[in-house]
């Protein structure tokens, strides 16, 4: 059976085949009971137990094979969005053929502009009409297009020369007297003897689509996605109060909509269930132990729907 059969039917869904975000990639399609096995070298893999077919690609190639109707679904960096947009220079207003449904949570970086700690640019007026290095071309020529002309100097160009990769060594090389490129936590920028001066575009992991597709597997894989982030970012957190405090515990856990409220065998006292995000829980339990709750249980969600 050739390729083309294989696909047939199937919703096409492109993943990140390596780099940053392929690995929290994968772990949101197991935890969306997306179940497959990647033959080894093989950029394809069909989804065994619904008509998906998962295509890997390099994050900066999804949003044009999403963009020209390809593959229904991607998921890949904000920024690569951005980059595919300004390298089509759609007109003002226009939307992109690209849609963003879902902001994923991980891989958070900004695509800064960067120059030597000890040069003399100090802000990105100082690279106008000097040599750039970046693998984000469309971005940064469009970004210093804004500067030219904010400043008057609009027949002064900025030099931007593509570089696939090592980019930050581009100005100890000589070769470039800033660059334009992805910084996470700034290591690699400061080893380099780097500054960011300024941010063209902030980014994290999305899920996207083809704006005209109508496979309602979207919807599906949408709604699965959504609910393992917010299992990822909320608790479960459940405790006993006297009724007479029940409305400040609800104040201090609200839940999602409402917290769920049971009466216990115990004249006066509810049990109450509710989820709380992650990262607030131990100032929750102080509060609530405060207010005089009790048996304060906290659980974890593995997924969940929610609005």
């Amino acid at each position: 059976m050739d390729l083309v059969n294989h696909l047939e039917g199937r919703l096409l869904f492109a993943v990140p085949k390596k780099g940053r975000l392929q690995q929290a990639t994968l772990d949101l399609l197991s935890g969306c009971d997306i179940q497959f096995r990647r033959e080894n070298r093989l950029d394809l893999a069909l989804v065994k137990n619904l008509p998906i077919a998962l295509i890997f690609l390099p994050a900066a190639d999804i949003p044009t094979f999403i963009g020209e109707g390809r593959v229904d679904l991607g998921i890949t960096g904000r920024d690569q969005v951005a980059e595919h947009d300004a390298q089509l220079g759609l007109p003002e207003g226009e939307p992109s053929s690209v849609q963003e449904i879902l902001d994923l949570g991980f891989g958070g970086c900004k695509l800064q502009v960067q120059v030597p700690e000890k040069g003399n640019a100090q802000t990105t007026k100082d690279l106008i009409g000097k040599n750039v290095v970046t693998s984000f071309t469309a971005l940064s020529q469009q970004f210093f297009a804004g500067l030219e002309k904010e400043h008057g100097t609009a027949e002064k160009k900025t030099n931007i020369k593509y570089v696939g990769g090592s980019v930050e060594a581009a100005c100890a090389l000589g070769v470039a007297d800033g660059i334009v490129d992805l910084v996470e936590s700034g290591e690699t920028m400061r080893a380099a003897g780097l500054k960011a001066i300024d941010t063209v575009v902030e980014s994290t992991a999305i899920l996207v689509k083809n704006r005209t597709t109508t496979n309602p597997l979207v919807d599906l894989i949408t709604s699965r996605i959504r609910g393992v982030i917010t299992a990822q970012k909320f608790v479960l957190c459940q405790y006993n109060i006297p009724r007479a405090s029940l409305s400040t515990a609800s104040s201090i856990t609200p839940g999602k909509r409402a917290p769920t409220v049971t009466a216990l065998e115990e004249d006066g006292w509810v049990a109450v269930s509710s989820m709380v995000e992650k990262k607030k829980i131990a100032t929750v339990m102080d509060e609530l132990t405060k207010v005089g709750a009790t048996d304060i249980l906290v659980l974890g969600i593995a997924n969940s729907r929610t609005d």
